[in-house]
C-alpha cells in the first residue's frame, strides 16, 4: 500500500500509521523535530520573498516560516488527511497557497522561489528532487531538506552544500535516532 493510502493517527506529539508488514507503528513526523523545523525555516526565509514548502506534516515548519517576513508561502501536500490539516492551518492567511497532490506532478505549474524546504514521507519521486531544483529556484535561493544522513553528506548528491550541526535528543523512533543532525544548506 502506498503511503497516501495509509490511515494516519494524529497525536499531540506525532503522526503515525500502523504497518503490520513493517512490524507495528511507523512514525511520519514527531514534535522532537521542532528545533530542526525552526532552523530549516530560518534558513529558507533568510531573504524573505517567495517560499515553497514541499510536505506539511505537523505544520511545525509552516508555523515558523509564517513567522518570518515573507511575500508568499506555497505548500504542497499529497496525503488526504494532512491536506485537510494544511487547509485548516492556512485558513485566513492570505499569502499562503495550498497545492494538493504530488510535488513532482505539479512542478511544471509552479513558479520560482527564494527559499525551498523539502520534507516528505513516502515520496515516490524523491530521487527527482535534485534534478528538479533548477526549474524551481530564483538566483540566490536558499534550499534545505530533511537529511537522514549521519554525516555531512546528502542522499541527493547535491554539490556545494554546507551543513549546520544541530544537537538533538529524539525519542526512539523508526526514522532518526542520532544525536547530531546535519542541516543541509544550499544557495543557488
Amino acid at each position: 500500500m502506498s503511503y497516501i493510502q495509509e490511515t494516519l493517527i494524529f497525536e499531540s506529539d506525532k503522526i503515525y500509521f500502523t504497518d503490520e508488514a513493517f512490524g507495528g507503528d511507523r512514525e511520519v513526523m514527531m514534535d522532537w523535530e521542532d528545533s530542526l523545523m525552526s532552523a530549516s525555516a530560518a534558513y529558507v526565509c533568510e531573504e524573505g520573498g517567495d517560499i515553497l514548502e514541499i510536505g506539511f506534516g505537523m505544520g511545525i515548519s509552516a508555523g515558523y516560516m509564517h513567522s518570518h517576513s515573507i511575500n508568499s508561502h506555497t505548500i504542497i501536500e499529497n496525503h488526504p488527511q494532512i491536506i485537510v490539516k494544511a487547509q485548516e492551518w492556512a485558513s485566513g492567511k492570505s499569502n499562503v497557497t495550498i497545492i494538493t497532490g504530488s510535488w513532482y506532478d505539479v512542478k511544471a505549474s509552479l513558479s520560482t522561489y527564494d527559499g525551498i524546504f523539502y520534507d516528505t514521507f513516502g515520496d515516490q519521486d524523491m530521487n527527482k528532487f535534485s534534478s528538479s531544483l533548477s526549474s524551481l529556484v530564483k538566483e540566490g535561493a536558499k534550499v534545505t531538506w530533511w537529511n537522514n544522513e549521519s554525516s555531512k553528506t546528502n542522499f541527493y548528491n547535491i554539490p556545494n552544500v554546507t551543513y549546520q550541526t544541530l544537537n538533538v535528543n529524539p525519542p526512539t523512533n523508526h526514522y532518526f535516532n542520532l544525536t547530531t543532525y546535519y542541516l543541509p544548506k544550499k544557495e543557488f
